[in-house]
């Protein structure tokens, strides 16, 4: 029996990118290519990137919108402890932008250092002097901060140099204790936050 050879099937042509529907003006149109979104009008292309600008600025938005509720929802969690550290924060970033550019309180180094707000007398021995701005100076961090735990046997004759005796000896004196209500914490941190932009814009003119 003769065997019948086999037909060799002919590849199909390609058809090319599938019709699509315009979404400005509703026509159907072959794309030129399969990222084309619009037909060929510019005026469709120029509404399409319009709409698609609107629908980024509405993620933009949408997002801006959930990061505020995300940091109200925080803000409500937030414990006394919570807005007294908020607090310490602006007042040390206070206090640095006060003291910009002058030598540490304690060894009167200028070099290139990481500088920090240092307390005479320590929030842990004396809290009512916490945010008081004659108790706190710009301190180099890492010798007199913390190696010396804030070098007080130098941080005391400069000191009385920069604010005088008198103040000193009202520094080293009794005082009140002090307590903070979450709302009064909340509201010193926003004094001291726009004290601190005041002071960088006045460096930076």
């Amino acid at each position: 029996m003769k065997r019948t050879p086999l037909l060799r099937k002919t590849p199909l042509k390609s058809a090319g990118p599938r019709r699509k529907r315009c979404p400005e003006c509703r026509v159907m149109y072959a794309p030129a290519r399969d990222s084309q979104a619009v037909c060929g009008e510019i005026a469709c292309a120029i509404a399409h990137a319009q709409s698609e600008k609107g629908k980024e600025t509405a993620r933009k938005s949408l997002a801006q919108v959930e990061r505020r509720e995300i940091k109200v929802r925080k803000e409500k969690l937030k414990s006394r402890a919570d807005h007294l550290k908020d607090t310490q924060k602006a007042f040390n970033a206070w206090i640095r932008a006060r003291d910009a550019g002058q030598p540490c309180i304690s060894c009167g180094t200028t070099a290139d250092v990481q500088y920090c707000a240092g307390h005479y007398r320590t929030t842990g021995s004396c809290p009512e002097l916490r945010f008081e701005p004659l108790n706190v100076h710009l301190q180099c961090n890492k010798n007199c901060n913390l190696s010396k735990s804030g070098n007080i046997l130098g941080y005391r004759p400069r000191l009385l140099e920069k604010i005088g005796a008198e103040a000193v000896e009202w520094l080293e004196g009794p005082h009140e204790p002090k307590k903070y209500t979450i709302e009064h914490l909340k509201a010193m941190t926003a004094e001291y936050r726009a004290k601190t932009r005041e002071l960088k814009k006045g460096h930076a003119a």
